[in-house]
């Protein structure tokens, strides 16, 4: 979804802004002429201080979104890449890029000489890589000949109707220079793009070199969490700005222009565009075998020993707890007073409010594609009171109805399942009973597993009648990292 957003967003820029070239009514200047105000280096040049303070705050929030959206030669690399990826042999086509070292001296000498003849006034030769007079200086001249033509043909096609809804104009004039010049950065543009994906805006570009430097502080950033990662090696082989090293788990946010790529290819969720602090990656196993291990099993966390002593949880001070990670549930939950899976997904905003209300931690936005950013329900950091309905009282779409104490304890929200194989007590390894002892709902007893055996280990049976689905088994389950009893979300919920 990530990704939708971004082409979105940079196809209305990229067609606002060549309209702003091409447009002769003038209407296009009028309406969002702003777009033009709001790029990097004529802002800078016309001290508009208040886009410049624009897009420091988008870089240090989102990183180079700028890059990605906003600046139109970006997008028109963009749009090299896309054609690139569909047309040829298709084992040619994807997995076609890998990680690079950043040039960095490359970059800072190209930044330096360019900030040298802004400074002494060598305006014409800055601009020769300047990204928005670049594409600026393409447009008009090889589209806008072509749109001025097609004008003028519309127009004798209308006249010979008595139509004058369309009028002639003159042709722009042809500079060979300028033509030349254009053609020039076109091919090279076009070549950096088709052979090297982002490398011209990593490597030349001195607009991109600067909010590459701002981007490594931003808020937002894509981040791979190594818990999940299978070490595939998609994310890098797809990553256009060859900024992810998959081997070491790292990426250059002085080269990511935040193309939502990893994101999207990823086929087990590991890399998510987040706070940067979110997912601290562990410390690279001495395998990825061993890696992939772990992640069958979940039994225990590679990167433990490479924690900070002041980060790890302990039992008593002296037993080191592994987190819990969120299971696979065969059903998804949603809050209480949602009433159904679809009157949530058909009535949600995204605002985050609810998310932002809860006080047990168990609501957070949804990562999958169809329900992004939407609240669900997890249980690995707390589990939802019964007596807490502060979601169902902020929701301003009526995707959470408002409900009462008395009503949510009524509400089905999903039924708790228990694997015998994890069970402590089923396995016999303690004598433990936490779930049933903790169900507020008393919906969990515990029955001997060989009632004709005396001494036989007891186990968990679940009243699914009973069982409201609010998460204290699984949260307070003493078995981790992912818990014995796994609670099931209802696609409509239950009442009574």
């Amino acid at each position: 979804m990530l990704k939708k957003i971004r082409v979105v967003l940079a196809i209305i820029s990229l067609v606002a802004l060549t309209l702003l070239f091409l447009d002769f009514t003038g209407t296009a200047s009028a309406l969002w002429g702003w777009l033009a105000k709001l790029q990097f280096m004529p802002a800078v040049l016309a001290c508009n201080f208040v886009a410049l303070i624009i897009l420091l705050v988008l870089t240090l929030v989102f990183g180079r979104i700028y890059c990605s959206v906003i600046c139109p030669l970006g997008i028109m690399q963009d749009v090299v890449n896309f054609i690139r990826g569909h047309v040829g042999k298709k084992s040619k086509r994807k997995n076609r890029f890998a990680f690079k070292p950043e040039l960095t001296i490359v970059r800072a000498l190209v930044l330096t000489l360019f900030c040298i003849c802004v400074i002494c006034g060598f305006l014409t030769i800055a601009a020769l890589i300047e990204p928005y007079s670049e594409y600026g200086r393409i447009v008009s001249a090889f589209l806008a000949p072509v749109y001025d033509s097609a004008n003028n043909l519309l127009a004798d096609m209308a006249a010979s109707r008595d139509s004058y809804t369309f009028y002639h104009v003159d042709l722009p004039a042809v500079f060979i220079p300028a033509l030349i010049l254009s053609g020039v950065t076109l091919v090279v543009v076009a070549l950096f793009a088709w052979f090297t994906g982002r490398g011209y805006c990593n490597t030349i570009c001195p607009v991109g070199t600067i909010l590459g430097y701002l981007s490594k502080f931003s808020l937002l950033k894509p981040v791979i969490d190594t818990n999940l990662c299978n070490g595939c090696r998609k994310c890098e082989r797809n990553c256009k700005a060859s900024c992810i090293n998959a081997k070491t788990h790292s990426i250059d946010y002085s080269r990511c222009v935040d193309c939502m790529d990893c994101v999207e290819n990823c086929s087990t969720g590991a890399i998510r565009y987040t706070w940067h602090r979110t997912f601290a990656p562990l410390a690279p196993s001495a395998t990825d075998k061993s890696r992939r291990k772990f992640m069958a099993s979940g039994a225990v966390i590679v990167g433990a020993l490479a924690a900070k002593a002041e980060d790890k949880l302990t039992d008593g001070g002296f037993a080191e707890i592994t987190p819990k990670t969120k299971p696979s549930r065969s059903g998804r939950i949603v809050p209480p007073g949602a009433v159904s899976l679809d009157n949530l997904t058909s009535r949600c905003t995204m605002c985050q409010l609810c998310i932002s209300e809860c006080p047990n931690g168990v609501l957070r936005p949804s990562m999958d594609a169809a329900t992004f950013m939407q609240p669900e329900v997890s249980y690995e950091n707390g589990y939802c009171r019964p007596e807490c309905t502060r979601c169902s009282s902020v929701c301003p779409a009526g995707a959470i109805h408002p409900i009462d104490r008395a009503e949510k304890s009524a509400i089905h929200i999903g039924a708790a399942a228990v694997n015998l194989d994890l069970c402590l007590s089923a396995t016999a390894q303690a004598s433990c009973g936490k779930c049933s002892r903790k169900c507020p709902a008393g919906a969990i007893e515990m029955v001997a597993m060989e009632p004709a055996i005396e001494g036989s280990p007891l186990m968990p049976v679940v009243n699914d009648a009973a069982c409201i689905g609010c998460g204290a088994c699984e949260n307070l389950c003493p078995v981790s990292p992912v818990s014995a009893i796994v609670v099931n979300g209802y696609e409509v919920h239950r009442h009574g």
